[in-house]
């Protein structure tokens, strides 16, 4: 089942449970088939969607969903029948109130409720946009209650497929420890327009340059927040989940003055992909080349990896593959260990030091994990809460990585 066909079953549970039933099958089809045209049709479509891939001369005029195999799925003609709804309304009725298991997929876990729960008195989380050549996207940024002018350190965080700002501050707890550790954090929302899946396109060239297309974005949106409240320049990071993992190795590459490190959970290294063959192989078995030339400075962007090695959606070779994309060929001395979360996940942990032993690349292969944020909150969609805490371990080493200086200013 696709993270989009996940969504629709949990609108249609949402429905079903407020006695809906009319509008929780409607959802249902939607579901099915992935849009209200295929509905009015009477029609389903076996689909698999995580990333949508943009009109080409392979795909036609409109965007499409990754193929799910060497072939892509063939449309099955079929009519819901009535009796399915009562079907579905006594399934329903024997679900958990919240939460769901791991029949949604490889731990991937969402409830209802994607909003976050509360704000600290003084803190605030408000909507800003940005316009420049490339076009507009909005924000939602978090100030924490202890903002006083001093300079503080930026995160932006880059949503997945499918998500909201709300919901990837919901999932990855991020506002919370933004409360805690005294940081602020961006969250660019990706357009519809843009992707109808709400995928950043990681995949499309003229989204992997500087200076154009979303990196740009996504960089404008970075130094307007520097230039609306006091950032420390020195500590300014960038991760994602997905597609927005993707986006985040881009903008470490293409703009490595820009961000001290950056965070990628289960992502793909920049220029994996530039056509619709490339993406699908990319996701399946790893990029075929790596942008691995060394900057004129001899600096790399650090970077944390998380990756579930049972991941069906994203290949965990692509985590290996940032890491020695953002190396760029150096020599450094990697430890490996291994540990176990709090709720009982196991996970090997590899750090790359430099000679004077400071740690500037690290990657966590979370056993049994599939493609969900590690450590998440089950309130946000697309979260494995029984991981360890990957939001936490990337500012941990996000404001280590900043103290040594390396890829900084």
């Amino acid at each position: 089942m696709g993270l989009l066909s996940k969504i629709g079953m949990m609108e249609a549970t949402r429905l079903t449970r407020e006695g809906k039933l009319p509008e929780a099958m409607l959802a249902l089809r939607k579901m099915l088939i992935g849009g209200d045209s295929a509905v009015q049709s009477g029609t389903v479509r076996d689909t698999h969607v995580i990333d949508r891939l943009p009109p080409s001369h392979q795909t036609g005029s409109s965007w499409t969903a990754l193929p799910s195999g060497e072939n892509t799925p063939s449309v099955s003609k079929r009519k819901i029948s009535l009796p399915l709804a009562e079907k579905f309304k006594g399934f329903v009725e024997g679900l958990p109130e919240r939460g769901f298991p791991d029949w949604l997929g490889r731990g991937e876990s969402a409830v209802e409720t994607r909003t976050p729960s509360h704000l600290d008195k003084g803190a605030t989380f408000e909507d800003h946009s940005f316009t420049n050549a490339a076009g507009t996207r909005t924000y939602k940024l978090y100030v924490p209650s202890s903002y006083d002018g001093r300079a503080l350190p930026l995160v932006v965080m880059l949503h997945g497929c499918t998500q909201s700002p709300d919901d990837f501050a919901t999932g990855t707890r991020m506002n919370e420890i933004a409360e805690e550790q005294n940081f602020i954090v961006a969250y660019p929302a990706q357009s519809k327009t843009a992707n109808s899946s709400k995928c950043w396109n990681w995949f499309n060239p003229a989204d992997q340059q500087r200076g154009q297309g979303e990196a740009s974005l996504i960089a404008g949106i970075t130094t307007q927040i520097m230039g609306m409240f006091s950032i420390d320049e020195k500590r300014v990071y960038v991760a994602g989940l997905s597609a927005g993992g993707a986006a985040a190795a881009i903008m470490g590459n293409t703009y490595p003055e820009l961000y001290a490190a950056i965070g990628v959970h289960s992502g793909l290294p920049c220029g994996a992909a530039t056509d619709v063959a490339s993406a699908f192989a990319a996701m399946k078995r790893g990029a075929k080349a790596l942008k691995t030339a060394l900057r004129a400075d001899g600096k790399i962007v650090p970077a944390i990896v998380f990756h579930g090695d049972a991941d069906t959606t994203v290949d965990p070779v692509n985590g290996d593959d940032i890491i020695v994309q953002s190396k760029r060929g150096l020599t450094l001395q990697t430890t490996v260990s291994h540990g176990q979360s709090a709720k009982g996940m196991k996970y090997t942990r590899s750090i790359e030091t430099t000679p004077d032993g400071q740690p500037v690349l690290e990657l966590w292969r979370l056993h049994g994990a599939g493609h969900a944020w590690s450590g998440g909150s089950p309130a946000g969609s697309f979260t494995h809460p029984a991981g360890p805490d990957a939001s936490r371990e990337m500012i941990r080493f996000f404001l280590n990585s900043g103290s040594v200086g390396c890829g900084s200013h």
